[in-house]
C-alpha cells in the first residue's frame, strides 16, 4: 500500500499527488489535519529518518514554538511534539512499504514505484 501524508492544500502535495495519479498510482492520501497522527507512527517516521529529515524548520509553526519546544525535537518527546503540531512534518511524506520518501521528487517516485 503506497501512502501520501500532507495537507491537501499545500503546493508540494498538489505536485505528488498530480504525478500519482498522472502515472496511475493507487494510493492513498492522509491529511496530516483531518486525520490527525498517530504517536506510534511518528516515532517509526523519527527512528528510519531522523528529526532532521522529518521535522519542517521552516514552517510558521516552528517560528511560533517556544526555544523550549524546539529542544523537544530533539528529545523523546519529538513524537508528541509532532502529533500535537502535525504541519512540523515536512510534507508530502511518501510510504511506500517499509520505504519513506520526504518531499517530492519525481525521480526519486520513479525509482521507488517502479515508473
Amino acid at each position: 500500500m503506497t501512502t501520501l501524508y500532507g495537507i491537501k492544500n499545500c503546493d508540494k502535495i498538489k505536485a505528488a499527488r498530480r504525478w500519482l495519479d498522472q502515472h496511475a498510482i493507487e494510493y492513498r492520501f492522509h491529511d496530516y489535519r483531518d486525520d490527525g497522527l498517530d504517536t506510534r507512527q511518528v516515532e517509526r517516521w523519527l527512528g528510519a529518518l531522523g528529526a532532521e529529515a522529518l521535522v519542517n524548520r521552516r514552517s510558521t509553526t516552528w517560528r511560533s514554538l517556544s526555544a523550549a519546544d524546539q529542544a523537544r525535537l530533539a528529545g523523546d518527546s519529538a513524537a508528541k511534539l509532532l502529533c500535537q503540531h502535525p504541519t512540523l512534518v515536512k510534507r508530502p511524506l511518501l510510504e511506500h512499504g517499509k520505504h519513506l520518501v520526504v518531499g517530492f521528487s519525481a525521480t526519486d517516485y520513479a525509482s521507488l514505484l517502479g515508473t
